[in-house]
């Protein structure tokens, strides 16, 4: 995990002259997605193969994400200019003031995706039977980090879990390999669980978080206060264009998994679109528009996560979210 860190930063710093071009040229940026680069993330591909990012005047690199807190050190150092984060996780590492230095400026889901995977012979089927077993975590995700307060929530003893380390692209495959019994999970990646329960005789189980805290923001999209301060423009074109191509795959999920695939052989085409169709009720939330940040909702955001202990003092909806950037309608 350092090394991944390490040479995204050197990466960064070496980069940092190029993202001066020449004008009427368009300006290239990188963009880190929340944890690897899975079917869920198709809406960046098809904000570049529509033309959206380029009419906004960007070339985007996509980078793989390594988690909230290693994507908001990334994020604050300058390596990358704009990262996905878990919305409540960002509000957590605020909260203990780990991380401050950065704002959340929309919202790519509007429920929380985190949950626990299992396939069916492990033995579990409730978050009770959680206790007991060994749990496959990359290091600075939301789901290790809301672990406590869910377990109080859904009445496990949280001393009873042992956690085991691993990359994002290992976490199925220990599933597969019976080297961990569940693992961390958005609720999205279902059909690549499915995938490897089918090829053992068994089935996927998922244990939402979202049955227990049933007002958490997902992801959002994250930028330094100094890209803010810099040039707002910058950033509100970007988010707009972002914006504007999940709105196309939550639309076009089909369309969206071929794009995909287009620019990366991770996942193929059905799985990455059935990714793009599961997060569907989860980045639209009725008549409200896509990547809409309330702040009422921000607000139990933070009372939820101060009842169950995960922070330990009031924060400001403000002090994180700069509602300037989000859609109105």
């Amino acid at each position: 995990m350092i090394t991944v860190t390490a040479l995204i930063l050197a990466a960064g710093c070496s980069d940092s002259n190029d993202k001066k071009d020449r004008p009427g040229q368009p300006e290239k940026v990188t963009y880190l997605t929340g944890a690897g680069i899975l079917g869920r993330e198709s809406y960046v591909y098809v904000a570049m193969e529509k033309g959206y990012f380029r009419d906004a005047g960007f070339e985007v690199e996509v980078k793989p994400g390594i988690g909230t807190e290693n994507n908001l050190k990334l994020l604050q150092s300058g390596a990358v200019d704009f990262a996905v984060v878990d919305i409540t996780a960002a509000l957590i590492a605020y909260g203990k003031g780990t991380f401050r230095d950065f704002t959340v400026v929309s919202a790519i889901q509007q429920r929380n995706l985190a949950c626990f995977m299992a396939l069916s012979g492990s033995g579990i089927s409730t978050p009770k039977d959680l206790e007991g077993k060994r749990i496959a975590y990359i290091q600075g995700g939301i789901v290790k980090t809301l672990f406590d307060t869910y377990a109080k929530l859904a009445g496990v003893d949280a001393t009873k879990v042992t956690w085991v380390q691993m990359q994002p692209q290992d976490l199925v495959k220990g599933l597969g390999s019976g080297s961990v019994d569940a693992a961390t999970q958005f609720v999205v990646g279902k059909p690549q669980v499915e995938q490897v329960a089918q090829q053992k005789g068994q089935q996927a189980v998922v244990l939402p978080f979202s049955d227990q805290l049933v007002d958490l923001y997902g992801n959002g999209l994250g930028v330094s206060r100094k890209a803010i301060t810099g040039d707002p423009d910058r950033v509100k074109r970007f988010n707009a264009a972002m914006l504007e191509g999940l709105r196309y795959a939550l639309d076009h999920p089909d369309e969206a998994g071929l794009i995909y695939t287009k620019y990366q052989k991770t996942q193929p085409q059905p799985v990455a679109t059935a990714e793009m169709r599961l997060m569907v009720p989860y980045a639209k939330a009725g008549s409200a528009p896509v990547g809409r940040l309330d702040e009422q909702k921000i607000t139990r955001n933070i009372a939820a996560l101060q009842g169950g202990g995960a922070i330990p003092a009031t924060i400001n909806p403000r002090d994180i979210i700069n509602f300037d950037y989000v859609p109105a309608s």
